[in-house]
């Protein structure tokens, strides 16, 4: 007699896995996955889950995520599931900022998103968590699963607290602007110590609204990640019960066979647009969401991005703008209280989401604390308007992307200072090179130039440091979510690929006006020629990207036939 749970037997089964674990013809197969701990029981019956994992010790962003992957696999196992454990990379920002190891941080999302592919359609795997927690990991998790259209959620590791240093809150941003500020020679050697002492306590991703924290808030919000989850800071208790919970509801998604692309649509990517400008976000979620897009065949763009702004002005007053922390929001109500806000205000529309509930009715459980202030209403925010917002002109016609949170400035014009790296820029600024009124342009650092599109937070906070406060710096390459001031970012075309901010010489005027959304110049770039920087010819892994990677206006993405985005007609403001 035949043994129903043996894995000869002729049983129907619908698991992907089965095309590994099935039949006479899979016996090797199964005994390299017995070696491995599974058994009849598990090739009958339980679908075979990756934990995708993104730990490393290499930074405080992703050191604890080898233990919380324990308490994920309980949570699969206790629904049934057989956990298979794969470890990606990661390139932290923090650390490669301001160097040239910068260049590896956003090749490193397609890296991310390509591994996780192959190790599970190498193995047939059923569904996918992947745990996650440096910037770049996050929107690469999500990828993968808009790529593969598998069951599968995404874990954030969750924030670092905060630092303490004369009395107040401190984290990696303060770092930053203290560099400036030694440079300026305002602190000393041993000052500069205690910063960089304090600010990073224990495990955790950087603290405040920066693009970690960001886009753990954007993936709730589209439902790939579940509500609350996300939220709970790295060294909370709470973590562990979060992780059991995401392993339990990732076979439960087996199981109801909901996959990525029924929840990755144009309304929850709005949806997570919405909440990355409420909350005071970085500019990368353009980035990221876009990319995002292009993975799940989503109709939606940066124009998209760009009216989720102009619908949300921003509500949190968060860091690197405001005045809080990630876990301050997490005590305040979290991503609940903010989709509550959102939801009541009729910001965003209702939409599914992992836990098997929709949006609305997890929004609807919010407990707001008493007397926190890191979320306000609509009706009195932070900022009147949204934290970014696309614009278009003589310097960028295929748009570029401004940051709009922690300052009011409607409008700025000035002479170029022109950089062709960030390098050279950061020196004028160390220097005393640069003046009040200036505008600072860094070439040559987008996704082709780059390689890489590095970003400019070790210049937009030296300026900072130094009190350096009327510039405005203009780049093809990105932001940190820590950078603040009137900086635009993501200027397409490219000056790698002739775009006109490759002829801008210093001098020339820049005007860039939020409300027109534009920027442009008053010289005749026409009879103007590039001049390319003398660099190495990349090699690797950065050449293959510099040769396959689209416009930043289209999410920097390496996949082929990627669906290319236009200009938005921009009328003048009455």
């Amino acid at each position: 007699m035949t043994d129903p749970s043996s894995p000869s037997s002729s049983a129907p089964d619908q698991r992907r896995s089965a095309v590994v674990t099935r039949g006479p013809n899979r016996a090797a197969a199964r005994a390299y996955l017995r070696a491995a701990g599974m058994g009849d029981a598990d090739f009958a019956r339980a679908p075979m889950i990756a934990v995708a994992n993104t730990w490393s010790s290499v930074t405080p962003c992703n050191m604890h995520l080898g233990d919380l992957a324990e308490h994920v696999r309980r949570g699969v196992r206790e629904a049934g599931g057989f956990p298979i454990d794969f470890n990606t990379i990661v390139v932290t920002d923090g650390i490669s900022m301001g160097t040239p190891g910068m260049k590896a941080s956003l090749i490193s999302r397609e890296v991310i998103a390509d591994s996780i592919e192959l190790a599970v359609e190498g193995h047939q795997l059923d569904g996918v968590i992947c745990i996650v927690g440096c910037d770049k990991t996050i929107p690469a998790a999500a990828m993968a699963l808009a790529r593969m259209n598998l069951p599968g959620l995404v874990l954030y590791g969750g924030t670092i607290m905060a630092g303490h240093w004369r009395g107040k809150d401190v984290s990696i941003q303060d770092v930053f602007e203290a560099i400036g500020a030694h440079g300026a020679g305002t602190l000393s050697d041993d000052e500069l110590k205690a910063v960089e002492s304090a600010a990073c306590p224990g495990a955790g991703a950087c603290g405040g609204q920066f693009t970690a924290n960001t886009m753990a808030m954007a993936l709730t919000m589209m439902g790939l990640s579940p509500m609350g989850a996300n939220d709970v800071p790295a060294v909370h208790p709470s973590k562990a019960d979060e992780a059991e919970r995401c392993g339990r509801l990732v076979v439960e998604l087996v199981q109801r066979g909901v996959r990525a692309r029924d929840l990755i649509t144009r309304a929850s990517l709005m949806n997570a647009a919405v909440a990355a400008s409420a909350s005071g976000g970085s500019t990368n979620a353009v980035l990221h969401l876009t990319a995002i897009a292009a993975e799940a065949g989503a109709d939606f763009g940066i124009e998209d991005c760009h009216a989720a702004c102009a619908a949300a002005p921003v509500i949190c007053d968060l860091k690197p703008g405001g005045r809080f922390l990630a876990h301050d929001l997490y005590s305040a109500g979290g991503t609940r209280l903010m989709a509550k806000r959102l939801m009541d205000s009729g910001k965003i529309t209702d939409a599914p989401t992992v836990s098997g509930r929709p949006l609305f009715a997890e929004a609807r459980e919010a407990i707001e604390t008493k007397g926190q202030e890191v979320v306000r209403d609509f009706s009195s925010p932070v900022i009147s308007r949204g934290s970014y917002a696309v614009i278009y002109g003589g310097v960028a016609p295929e748009g570029a992307v401004i940051k709009l949170a922690g300052h009011e400035i409607e409008r700025f014009e000035g002479p170029a200072r022109v950089f062709d790296s960030e390098e050279a820029a950061f020196d004028a600024v160390q220097d005393g090179r640069i003046n009040e009124g200036d505008v600072i342009v860094i070439r040559y650092e987008g996704p082709k130039g780059g390689p890489g599109m590095r970003e400019m937070l070790q210049v937009t906070a030296a300026l900072k440091g130094r009190g350096v406060q009327d510039v405005a710096l203009i780049t093809d390459g990105r932001f940190s979510g820590a950078s603040y001031g009137f900086v635009v970012g993501h200027v397409t075309p490219e000056a790698a690929v002739g775009g006109p901010i490759a002829l801008l010489a210093d001098g020339d005027m820049i005007r860039i006006d939020v409300r027109a959304r534009t920027i442009d110049t008053d010289a005749d770039l026409s009879k103007r020629r590039a001049s390319p920087p003398a660099r190495e010819t990349p090699t690797g892994t950065f050449a293959k990207y510099a040769a396959l990677v689209s416009s930043a206006s289209d999410g920097a993405v390496t996949i082929p036939k990627f669906k290319t985005s236009k200009p938005i007609p921009v009328r003048e403001a009455s």
